[in-house]
């Protein structure tokens, strides 16, 4: 008999996900690093580059996911231009309740409650853990949603609170935003090189840069993006089903996907690149250039068969 996925299993799934990224990241970026310089340059030679780069490269991840780990739902919040509310608040009190009921029946805190003053429909979650966790409501997506839609996209970034999406998310943009600076710097040094050298030397290193940025590029535009896209999806299928579980109501939430994705664009979150995973729905609006290929989220008419399927 086929086991019955509970929210704990959900939990369970989502951090040895996050102990593959943890070594699955810098074990691909240094092998990269290490192959493309060995097309120019002997191993020794090699395995000295990759070395002299990976440490600073991962030393700089370090102090960044520091800053992230501190600072980033405040960066996050900010970011979104979103203010906080609170129960004695009588405009949002009923929306602060919905919070606390939802965030009771998934058996997690009750999160700090913020509202995006803006007519899109989006929402997300924030936060270095679920004792300090935040949920960030757009007034559209308060407005436009009846009672058990709305409880419905509570509880789906009540899941990700609950799942460590959001831990994972964090691990995820640091790492890509210090190796986007990592190769730019290398791409201006490799400029630079070309005074106070020799021919033969300056051929050598001009080549040897090369391959560490051309490695860099590879990482960061090809690994990273579909190993992103796919850690993203996943998450999305587990908070979907992980909040249609809190809700006992997989029908509720089908229906406001389907209004959020007709109206998801939110002007200060289109602009935060980095932020449109942590969304329920792409704030940038739908399908972009881009299309489904890297998306970060599931076509929507597929999370909806899911949640369907449920009911």
């Amino acid at each position: 008999m086929k086991k019955v996925q509970t929210v704990y299993d959900h939990i369970r799934r989502n951090n040895i996900k996050t102990i593959l990224l943890v070594l699955g990241f810098p074990l691909i970026f240094v092998a990269l690093i290490f192959l493309f310089v060995w097309m120019v340059a002997p191993a020794n030679q090699a395995a000295h580059t990759t070395i002299t780069v990976a440490i600073p490269t991962f030393i700089a991840c370090l102090v960044w996911l520091g800053i992230s780990w501190a600072f980033g739902d405040s960066m996050m919040l900010s970011a979104a231009h979103a203010r906080e509310i609170h129960d004695d608040n009588p405009e949002y009190r009923q929306i602060f309740r919905r919070v606390e009921n939802v965030a009771l029946a998934a058996g997690l805190p009750t999160p700090r409650v913020y509202i995006i003053d803006d007519d899109g429909m989006n929402a997300f979650a924030t936060g270095r853990s679920p004792r300090d966790a935040s949920v960030a409501l757009t007034r559209g997506i308060i407005n436009k949603l009846d009672g058990p839609e709305l409880d419905g996209v509570i509880a789906h970034e009540m899941a990700h609170i609950g799942n460590r999406d959001i831990r994972l998310d964090m691990l995820l943009v640091t790492g890509v935003g210090v190796t986007v600076f990592a190769a730019d710097f290398i791409l201006r040094a490799m400029m630079a090189s070309n005074n106070n050298r020799d021919q033969n030397d300056k051929n050598n290193g001009a080549a040897i840069l090369m391959m560490v940025w051309l490695a860099f590029m590879v990482f960061n535009w090809i690994i990273t993006p579909i190993l992103r896209m796919a850690v993203s999806r996943n998450r999305e299928y587990a908070a979907d089903a992980t909040g249609a579980q809190i809700t006992r109501n997989p029908g509720a939430l089908a229906t406001a996907l389907q209004k959020i994705t007709k109206n998801s664009h939110v002007a200060c979150l289109a602009k935060q690149k980095s932020m449109h995973a942590a969304c329920i729905s792409n704030p940038g609006g739908m399908r972009e250039f881009m299309g489904d290929l890297l998306a970060t989220h599931p076509p929507v008419e597929r999370r909806i068969e899911r949640l369907e399927s449920m009911a």
